[in-house]
């Protein structure tokens, strides 16, 4: 499998080449949270059919504006269900394709591999724990985990506290990868990412009724029309992607 993490360069040849995309190769827009799964699941999907996946991932944001701007992906996956809505309403969904196919948690992460807990509520002194700190987060306008986190923070009336102190980065992935370097001691990520690093710790999970459900929602684009997209989707809710997805720690929404 090819997995690219989609820089702004790459993104612009993706958009304005698509004859990339060769009839046997499904290209797969996907939330970067998803990132270890998928590396499992491209190995299942291309021995059981024989086709390659290509598979590019970033933000969600930035990923819906690269397909609404003509980017050659067949397959979107999306941590947000209002970046699909996005697209959706473009035009750029096939009719009857899009389902609810993951859930996620949203957790506290701190540098270190024996940070203590934290009771995640009103009461907690967030930034009392920052000090002179920076709090990573994914962009909290626009994508998926950095919204969840800072509506999470606001409905706990923690966010004015440490607003701040907040280092935003492109994606979750970005996010996490500040804390496990010690460039910032608290983070706010999802739990399946939290499982992929070794040098955080999870010290809380936010409540969850003080954020939207987190829901991952994927789609057949409606870029070109080949068998393989609907195999792919197929597969997703299949039960080899299942046990990938569940060894990563996602709730699996589909049937």
């Amino acid at each position: 499998m090819t997995i690219r993490r989609l820089a702004p360069a790459l993104a612009t040849a993706l958009a304005l080449a698509p004859a990339l995309a060769r009839a046997d190769e499904v290209v797969v827009f996907a939330a970067a949270s998803l990132a270890d799964a998928l590396a499992e699941i491209e190995t299942g999907f291309e021995a059981a059919t024989g086709h390659d996946l290509v598979v590019s991932l970033a933000g969600s944001s930035a990923l819906a504006r690269q397909i609404q701007q003509g980017a050659p992906a067949d397959v979107f996956i999306s941590a947000s269900p209002d970046w699909m809505d996005a697209v959706e309403a473009d035009g750029l969904v096939e009719a009857g394709t899009r389902i609810d196919l993951l859930g996620n948690d949203l957790v506290l992460v701190a540098a270190g591999a024996d940070a203590a807990p934290v009771d995640i509520g009103p009461g907690l002194d967030l930034a009392g724990l920052l000090g002179d700190g920076r709090l990573a987060m994914a962009l909290v306008d626009s994508v998926p985990a950095g919204i969840y986190g800072r509506a999470a923070l606001e409905s706990l009336g923690l966010w004015d506290g440490v607003a701040a102190q907040v280092a935003q980065a492109d994606n979750v992935r970005a996010a996490l990868a500040f804390v496990s370097a010690g460039e910032a001691p608290l983070g706010i990520v999802y739990a399946t990412d939290a499982v992929a690093e070794d040098d955080v710790t999870v010290v809380g999970t936010f409540p969850a009724d003080s954020h939207p459900p987190i829901v991952y929602a994927a789609a057949d684009l409606a870029t070109r029309e080949i068998a393989e997209e609907a195999e792919f989707l197929d597969y997703l809710q299949g039960p080899e992607a299942r046990a990938a997805f569940e060894r990563q720690g996602f709730a699996v929404l589909v049937p």
